[in-house]
């Protein structure tokens, strides 16, 4: 397909959290063709580059982004025995719903999380007791240092929690175009999740499309499933990361909480260290559902959920992020990171 390039195209309504401002050129990538032409494009001009999908995951800036958007739309799902073949512009849920149909267990616990496949493997996207991790067997991307279409297996995409290569090992040198999953025909349904074994305590072998629907009511129920007018939607999903923190830390958390230690929520992480919930941080620090009466606040139905409650900017989103950060990292001693990736 010929590739189309325009000029100052507003990014906001590209996003899910509906902020920021206009990219100087955005390229509609439809064919892997498309990227060796849109990069080329670039490096004429000296211009920087960012690979846009679904923009559920993403900061804009008010000043916009002074280069070129590579906005992903290959579409196209093929399937080979158990695996399933998935361009990077086919959107999330659509994916799921197709395995769903096809009675393919491995996915259905992300049922309803906004966004496109090409993001899933560079973030490693998880919910409800699933990563993506679990099901990837190889991912389709162009090398950008050798100017080649490479093929990566499992292995070779460094999986761990929130992180991969792609974002943390070798940031911007891949640009994802397809993504394989080997799912399990017939299986039985993932229910590790303490909402999901509390939904079926009365059906204890529920089918994957009754999972999948559970997962989307839950979502639904916490304002992080997408729906037109529903201001705790306008967001970017959990904003702050559950941190991982040596295992002493947990004192200072009960302490600093006033609660017995094993009152504190906390899971092990390997190597002495702990992973603690970031909305419980949040909540012991005063922020809880509902906060703030600016035009950014927090979602009424989910702590971890900054919201834009209408013309909100990209600097009262930054506000009320320090404000966060700062606080809990006065209280408890941790640090909180940010899971959204900025356009810079």
């Amino acid at each position: 397909m010929p590739l189309a390039i325009r000029e100052n195209v507003l990014l906001a309504p590209l996003t899910t959290f509906g902020i920021g401002g206009a990219a100087r050129y955005l390229a509609e990538i439809k064919s892997e063709t498309n990227i060796p032409e849109a990069l080329a494009f670039a490096a004429e001009r000296g211009l920087p580059t960012f690979i846009l999908g679904g923009g559920s995951n993403l900061l804009v800036p008010d000043t916009g982004y002074p280069g070129l958007v590579l906005h992903m739309q290959i579409s196209g799902i093929t399937q080979h025995k158990s695996t399933f073949l998935v361009g990077a512009g086919v959107v999330w849920d659509d994916f799921v719903n197709h395995t769903l149909a096809a009675n393919f267990a491995g996915v259905e616990c992300m049922a309803g999380i906004p966004g496109f496949v090409g993001g899933t493997p560079v973030q490693n996207v998880g919910a409800y007791g699933q990563e993506v991790s679990e099901t990837i067997t190889q991912v389709r991307a162009f090398d950008r240092t050798n100017s080649t279409f490479v093929d990566l297996p499992h292995d070779a995409c460094r999986f761990r929690y929130r992180a991969s290569l792609f974002n943390t090992d070798a940031p911007n040198r891949y640009i994802v175009t397809q993504v394989s999953f080997t799912l399990r025909p017939n299986g039985a349904p993932t229910l590790k999740y303490a909402d999901l074994q509390r939904h079926f305590a009365h059906h204890p072998k529920p089918t994957l499309i009754e999972v999948a629907a559970a997962v989307r009511e839950i979502r639904r129920s916490k304002g992080m499933l997408l729906v037109d007018g529903d201001p705790d939607t306008r967001s970017a999903g959990s904003f702050f990361k559950n941190p991982i923190v040596p295992a002493e830390t947990l004192a200072r958390a009960a302490q600093s909480s006033g609660l017995p230690i094993e009152k504190v929520p906390h899971w092990p992480a390997g190597e002495g260290k702990i992973k603690l919930p970031a909305a419980w941080l949040l909540e012991h620090a005063g922020f809880v559902k509902g906060y703030g009466e600016g035009p950014v606040g927090i979602s009424s139905r989910h702590t971890l959920a900054l919201v834009n409650r209408g013309h909100a900017s990209f600097a009262d989103v930054e506000r009320l992020q320090q404000q966060i950060i700062s606080t809990v990292k006065e209280k408890f001693g941790i640090e909180l990171e940010r899971e959204p990736v900025l356009l810079a």
